[in-house]
């Protein structure tokens, strides 16, 4: 039976985690006055029939602290990566080169900072609330094991001390998290 439990544990473990992974992705897609290839892989361009993720069109570039460039391999696709930078919503004024798109990463104003700010906060708690649903999947399993008599009521409250102690330790990595990108987009 405690095969059964360490394995849960281990499932519980792992989506938690991927939750701590989508967390990171979406801090690093929120702009923060310095450039950095994770600001625009999520942009999803138009080409050949159906919509890619901009690494798969090109070669994403931090060439200097405040510039990104995209080496687009498809001159045909060069201004639908212009069109889509432009579009998706980060403020950003990309202009073609050739096959070369450049990305300039302007300043943050204060009111920005604080819109960033703000979204940095809504995705955090995105992910604490899916923390706390993994948390409640693994405390309905161990609910279920001990309806079915296949562990004592001591076990299940271990189990969901344990549980507990697993949620208490991602929400705190979730808030660190946030507290570091706050940071990080407030400086001056």
């Amino acid at each position: 039976m405690s095969a059964d439990l360490n394995a849960l544990k281990q499932d519980l473990m792992k989506r938690m985690e991927g939750a701590m992974e989508t967390l990171k992705r979406e801090f690093a897609g929120l702009r923060t006055g310095r450039a950095s290839p994770g600001l625009v892989e999520p942009v999803r361009v138009p080409a050949y029939g159906s919509e890619m993720p901009l690494p798969q069109v090109g070669t994403i570039a931090v060439p200097e602290p405040r510039m990104i460039t995209v080496q687009v391999w498809d001159r045909a696709l060069v201004n639908a990566v212009v069109t889509a930078i432009r579009d998706c919503g980060l403020g950003l004024n990309p202009a073609a080169d050739g096959q070369l798109v450049r990305v300039p990463i302007p300043q943050l104003t204060a009111e920005r900072r604080a819109e960033l700010a703000k979204a940095a906060g809504r995705y955090a708690e995105g992910a604490r609330v899916a923390v706390r649903g993994v948390r409640r999947d693994g405390m309905e399993q161990v609910k279920h094991l001990e309806k079915k008599h296949q562990i004592g009521e001591d076990a299940m409250r271990d189990w969901a001390d344990e549980i507990q102690k697993l949620t208490d330790r991602f929400i705190k990595r979730i808030d660190e998290a946030l507290t570091d990108k706050d940071k990080e987009i407030r400086q001056v």
